[in-house]
């Protein structure tokens, strides 16, 4: 029970990595380790196995921005099954997967934005990790201005 239990974990976390990649520019790259992994089963189950994860990425990448999240649940679900099943059948290439998860990982947290501000007399800077928004507009006073 416990190596189907360690499948299962292996394959959700691999399953998670590619749906994340999808919809990135590296996803080619990342592709391309899926289709070593897969060449474990052999050239056909490969080409057959890259197929699916194919038509994946296309519906994910396809599918309207109200409806990426239920759609990446649902591909995380039928990828995690896909990979669980090719893990059955070859579980010396579980490292590998886990590997490849780890990496798309790894690559995610060092892909922050880092900023760098030099020379900014008499100014100020905003850095936001996402959308801002401000009704009325932004109002900047130098700090002599705001006593």
């Amino acid at each position: 029970m416990g190596d189907a239990l360690d499948i299962m974990q292996v394959a959700g976390e691999g399953a998670a990595a590619l749906v994340t990649e999808m919809v990135k520019s590296t996803w080619e790259s990342v592709r391309d380790s899926v289709a070593r992994f897969f060449r474990r089963g052999g050239e056909e189950s490969a080409e057959q196995e890259l197929r699916l994860v194919d038509t994946a990425q296309q519906r994910l990448v396809g599918s309207a921005e109200s409806e990426r999240a239920s759609v990446e649940e649902e591909l995380r679900g039928q990828l995690m099954i896909q990979l669980a099943a090719f893990l059955q059948k070859h579980p010396n290439a579980a490292q590998e997967l886990r590997n490849l998860a780890d990496q798309v990982q790894a690559a995610d947290e060092g892909s922050g934005v880092r900023t760098s501000v030099h020379g900014n007399t008499n100014s100020q800077v905003v850095i936001a990790g996402g959308a801002i928004n401000a009704s009325g507009g932004f109002h900047y006073r130098t700090p002599e201005e705001g006593r």
